[in-house]
């Protein structure tokens, strides 16, 4: 396989030049061999691990007081990278890291759901970038993706496909398990296998999580590539939901880490600043920095909301402790299988920094953030639901001030890319075969688009220059296996732009030039003209403490003139900070689903989002089925959006009809029909009719067999902006969590028959209230 041309791909089918007989049985009669396309020998099996929403300072690899003793085991075998960056958001990590090229190169500036037109915004990966998987594939590699994927387009997340943006076929992995978007619910996933929706094979009660789910499929699907293909090298993403909100984790793992953090965030920034020291991990002249501006002092907090802080932080650490165990599962089945020391891997602990998406005091329900609604949730809620953190009962997400604490020794947070906080993640390599030095540490600048490269070059391949008979755009990462034998090797990738949501920077030959235009919980407050540039000597000045921009003006100067040459180069420009603007797919410039005031539903249509069906939110509505009854007393849901932490449901039940409307956990409206439907009935609705006044005001139901009306009752108050995150229309069942006390999360199916489910809005639309600001930040809480 070494004589073939890798180039261009894929690989050419050579016609036989050979002598042509006319019957089979003449001695003449000779043909080549069939040979699979293979790799270069000696390409090794690769696996990828990305953990989402970690912080350099969360596991204790890096001097966290997080145990993680299997991200560990891979650096007693291979090399920590102490400055390795990523883009400080989930999906243009993810999008980089998986094509080797900058995050707007291929169309990712921001997350999916505030894409626009512009190149560099799009959420569009040109076919001039095609991805690693892809590469790989069409030189012979097996290759499967397990667990998050939020780089899919909006308006392409649907049944409806196309599927040139999801994991397989559009990005080059033959198996997909897992979840389309930023998060999803730990307990109750919204998964897909390939490109079919797919429900969990049971529930929190009989001991379902999804991370113990996607590995034992990653598992079964590598045990059944080396029976199958044993001389056929696989290619491995595994990307957990852990530990991106919610964080949800079977309560024992959390119970391991009681009192360990009831000293408070600040006093856990010092201890693991300590440790970091001690692992040489940060020089033993770095500068703890201090807390960055807006993030409270632990001391500040209230002692009435303390404990619940305290437990926050133990859900997460079991949260990252478990996703630290299923990883250590799938290396002990290489390890069983004989294939570990074959394997390129990659622990990258972390997309970005740790999340500050969860308010200042934490919360039991996102849904209370995004919606605006933490009047509800108050100190004394979150303390009253302190048990239900991490459990099926929660949505769950910790404090702002453990986030920073997650990110020591650095300043800021996820969505910051002006500052390591928001960048630079703990990176392990492992290769004990492939000449990876074992147990040391390498301090070379390196970045998520360094990744891809670097697997080509261990496996011998080339980088190709066409794909599918498209030009490719060259990597624009830099290969790391120049330093896997070399601890003092100079650094090569010398010079790095950061850009998100307005917050920048750049890196060239050991200094930085960094703008930070907003923080990760407010909107923008001014225009980017007025960013106040720091500059930082990283040479020596390992975590960006001194700010040299008053004594070194030149330098300065040069650095945002550079930065300047790189957001040309790679499509940052025009900049993008608008809000409410990005959320408008008619602004924008993207394309959506739902543009009409009626949609129809017909039975197999489930796991639609809220990006894929209508909006009812803030409104006067109507939901009508045309049904077939069972001739027993009809039971079941008729349609269903959203779950146990927020949505609505029209159903029956014990022959009656009723309507469930879910206000995020805290309460359930429920209204029943006066009397059983009638026999003869073939159409059941439902009317919901807007108080109106503003967002999130409640309204009267009214229940109609056919056109008699057969019950009334009120919603008191309604969700104005987002039903969940990741729960969606279900026609026929509610899937999931269930949105109603009356049903159960399985066997809820309509017992009856449905040929049709519609709804059609009314005219007195009050979405138009909510601010631009508060629409980025919903947005912003998805990835």
């Amino acid at each position: 396989m070494s004589d073939l041309q890798r180039s261009s791909l894929p690989i050419a089918d050579l016609a036989y030049a050979g002598t042509v007989t006319y019957d089979a049985t003449d001695p003449d009669t000779q043909f080549p061999p069939i040979s699979p396309v293979r790799p270069p020998e000696g390409a090794p099996n690769v696996l990828v691990v990305l953990i989402d929403d970690t912080g350099f300072g969360a596991s204790s690899a890096f001097g966290g007081p997080v145990h993680t003793p299997n991200f560990e085991r891979v650096a007693a075998a291979g090399l920590k990278y102490t400055r390795f960056h990523t883009t400080a958001l989930c999906s243009p990590t993810r999008a980089a890291l998986l094509s080797g090229r900058n995050h707007h190169t291929v169309g990712m500036g921001g997350i999916t759901e505030i894409a626009t037109s512009a190149p560099g915004y799009s959420s569009l990966r040109p076919n001039t970038c095609a991805p690693l998987a892809e590469t790989l594939k069409l030189n012979g590699y097996n290759t499967s993706q397990f667990g998050k994927c939020h780089e899919v387009p909006v308006w392409q997340a649907s049944a409806i496909g196309p599927f040139s943006g999801w994991p397989t076929p559009g990005n080059g992995f033959e198996y997909f398990y897992g979840f389309i978007g930023g998060e999803t619910n730990q307990w109750y996933p919204a998964l897909y296998e390939n490109t079919t929706p797919v429900e969990p094979w049971g529930t929190p009660e009989e001991g379902y999580h999804f991370m113990g789910d996607m590995t034992d499929k990653a598992i079964a699907w590598t045990r059944e590539q080396k029976t199958l293909a044993p001389d056929a090298p696989f290619f491995t993403y595994f990307a957990p939901g852990a530990t991106h909100a919610p964080h949800h984790v079977p309560t024992d793992w959390a119970d391991k880490y009681k009192g360990q953090f009831d000293q408070g965030w600040d006093e856990v920034r010092h201890e693991t600043f300590a440790r970091q020291r001690d692992l040489g991990v940060i020089p033993a002249d770095a500068v703890l920095t201090e807390r960055s501006a807006g993030i409270p002092a632990w001391d500040e907090m209230s002692d009435l909301i303390k404990p619940a802080l305290a437990r926050q932080m133990e859900v997460y650490a079991g949260f990252l402790e478990y996703a630290d165990h299923h990883v250590g599962l799938l290396l002990d089945a290489y390890e069983e299988l004989g294939i570990l020391d074959d394997t390129l891997v990659y622990v990258i602990i972390g997309d970005n920094g740790a999340s500050a998406e969860g308010s200042m005091h934490g919360t039991t329900n996102e849904g209370f953030t995004i919606n605006r609604m933490n009047d509800i949730e108050t100190e004394q809620y979150v303390v009253d639901h302190i048990d239900d953190i991490g459990t099926p009962r929660s949505y769950n997400h910790y404090a702002v001030g453990w986030a920073h604490a997650m990110d020591t020794p650095y300043q800021w947070t996820k969505q910051v890319a002006s500052h390591w906080g928001g960048t630079r993640n703990g990176t392990i390599v492992s290769w004990p075969n492939g000449g990876v030095d074992q147990g040391g540490i390498r301090h070379q600048f390196s970045h998520v688009i360094d990744v891809a490269p670097t697997v080509l070059e261990a496996a011998g391949i080339p980088e190709p220059s066409s794909v599918n008979g498209v030009t490719q755009r060259p990597y624009e990462g830099t290969p790391m296996n120049y330093t896997f034998a070399m601890a003092d090797a100079d650094e090569r990738h010398e010079t790095q732009y950061f850009e998100m949501l307005g917050n920048r920077a750049i890196y060239h030959k050991g200094w930085t030039a960094v703008a930070k235009h907003k923080d990760p919980w407010v909107g923008s407050t001014h225009g980017l003209d007025d960013d106040v540039w720091e500059l930082y000597n990283v040479e020596e000045d390992w975590t960006q403490s001194n700010d040299l921009a008053e004594a070194e003006p030149a330098k300065l100067a040069h650095l945002q003139q550079l930065f300047l040459i790189q957001a040309a180069r790679f499509n940052v420009l025009p900049l993008d900070i608008r809000s409410g603007e990005r959320l408008n797919p008619d602004l924008a410039g993207r394309p959506q689903l739902v543009v009409s005031d009626s949609q129809k539903f017909y039975p197999g249509m489930k796991r639609l989002s809220e990006n894929t069906t209508i909006n009812i939110k803030n409104k006067s509505w109507t939901v009508r089925a045309k049904v077939s009854l069972p001739d027993s007393a009809a039971e079941g849901v008729l349609i269903a959006q959203g779950g146990a932490y927020g949505g609505w449901s029209f159903y029956t039940t014990g022959g009656k009809l009723a309507f469930a409307y879910n206000l995020l956990g805290i309460n359930v409206d429920v209204v029943h029909s006066t009397d059983v439907i009638p026999a003869e009935a073939e159409e059941l609705r439902a009317h919901f009719a807007y108080d109106g006044g503003g967002l999130g005001q409640g309204g009267t139901v009214s229940l109609y067999a056919g056109e008699d009306k057969i019950g009334e009752g009120r919603v008191r108050k309604t969700i104005p902006f987002q039903f969940t995150f990741d729960e969606t229309v279900d026609v026929g069942a509610d899937l999931a969590s269930p949105v109603s006390p009356d049903y159960g999360a399985t066997d809820n199916g309509f017992s009856g028959r449905i040929d049709w489910v519609r709804i059609d809005l009314g005219d007195d639309d009050h979405s138009h209230l909510i601010d631009d600001e508060h629409k980025l930040a919903v947005a912003m809480l998805k990835q």
